[in-house]
């Protein structure tokens, strides 16, 4: 099989930061020629940092395989290339502040009013309607208003997640609706216009929490590295180190006492009978558990919980990861060529038989804003 799945599509993306970054990298590893229209003195992710090879970790990750077009849109001459280049694409994303696309005139009204077979993707914060529709939201702000924030950390205090997520899970929605979307034209012959919004993203992904908090009548539980509502699921201390283990059944629960902890008895105890009794009597149980850990180290522990079918983990740094010895066994890193050096880049999460994803080059800086002027000239 050769090529790839998005070989001849066009995606014009006036975007930033995160979000939608993140949505149109991935349709670049799946082919498509991604255009990135960045303002004058580039995207503020790259400024974000100068840990790879003096470029912004964040920017790498985020921009490989596209072109940067450096532009004005105040500009009637530039503004006359973005104009050019929007009648060529088949899809268009742009995730500015409230009110510049329109005040641009490349929202999707604008745009699909003459080309109604144009995909058009906005990314906001808050959704284009309501009190917060012209609200700024940058990835704690919206962890923060969708009770994230509240859900993790300690009892003492709560925190963020480690990483982007409110901007991820955005890029991942915007990611699959523009696929839906080139889908369905191709049956049909007609765009889309897509909005996806922060809040709405990860509203999704905070609804069992949500769910639990509301028709619970409690509070979010933060248990720190443990789980809130399932127990035992998390960190336990051995001789030598941490293993992080995870019970999902009562079939497992009695193996664990049978076969690791050597306490049968311990699957009828009252206190631990069911999932919410052990999650009632967390500090009893874990004690019990690291009591019969404490005789041996994390890697004896591990080798004992893989015999019995119990799931576990050690936990690595984000450094760790990176030399995890599953992803060298199955040659999951690439070469990616990045300003000033080259990198190595993880692969897409979707194999593909046979169609290997692109992985381009991170542009610099209007590495392409010359040539791209000299294509809509033509």
């Amino acid at each position: 099989m050769s090529g790839h799945p998005l070989d001849g599509v066009t995606v014009v993306s006036v975007e930033q930061a995160v979000a939608a970054p993140f949505a149109t990298r991935q349709l670049a590893d799946l082919g498509a020629r991604v255009i990135k229209v960045e303002r004058p003195g580039g995207d503020f992710a790259r400024r974000y940092d100068r840990t790879v090879h003096g470029q912004s970790s964040y920017f790498v990750w985020l921009n490989r395989g596209k072109e940067s077009v450096e532009l004005d849109l105040k500009d009637p001459a530039d503004r006359g290339v973005l104009d050019a280049l929007v009648r060529r694409a088949d899809v268009v994303v742009q995730n500015l502040v409230p009110g510049a696309a329109e005040r641009l005139r490349i929202d999707a009204d604008t745009l699909r009013a003459a080309r109604p077979e144009l995909v058009h993707c906005s990314v906001s914060g808050y959704g284009p309607e309501g009190p917060y529709r012209t609200k700024k939201a940058y990835d704690l702000l919206v962890q923060c208003e969708t009770g994230l924030v509240m859900s993790t950390g300690t009892d003492d205090a709560p925190a963020k997640a480690g990483v982007s997520i409110a901007d991820i899970a955005t890029g991942m929605y915007a990611y699959s609706g523009i696929l839906t979307a080139l889908y369905d034209r191709e049956r049909t012959g007609e765009g889309a216009t897509l909005h996806v919004a922060m809040i709405d993203a990860l509203g999704e992904w905070m609804s069992q929490p949500a769910y639990f908090s509301r028709y619970g009548g409690e509070p979010p539980r933060r248990t720190g590295a443990a789980h809130p509502s399932i127990a035992p699921y998390g960190p336990h201390r051995t001789a030598a180190g941490e293993i992080f283990l995870g019970i999902q059944n009562e079939r497992e629960w009695a193996t664990l006492c049978d076969t690791v902890l050597g306490r049968p008895e311990l699957a009828a105890d009252p206190r631990f009978h069911t999932n919410d009794d052990r999650v009632a009597h967390r500090a009893e149980l874990t004690a019990i558990i690291e009591a019969a850990f404490a005789g041996l180290d994390a890697d004896q522990v591990a080798d004992q919980l893989d015999r019995a079918g119990i799931a576990n983990a050690r936990l690595r740094t984000p450094e760790e990861f990176t030399r995890h010895p599953q992803l060298t066994a199955r040659d999951r890193w690439r070469p990616v060529e990045v300003p000033g050096g080259m990198m190595d880049a993880l692969l897409p999460p979707v194999e593909v038989t046979g169609r290997p994803p692109v992985m381009g080059p991170v542009p610099a800086l209007g590495e392409h804003t010359a040539a791209i002027r000299a294509e809509v000239a033509e």
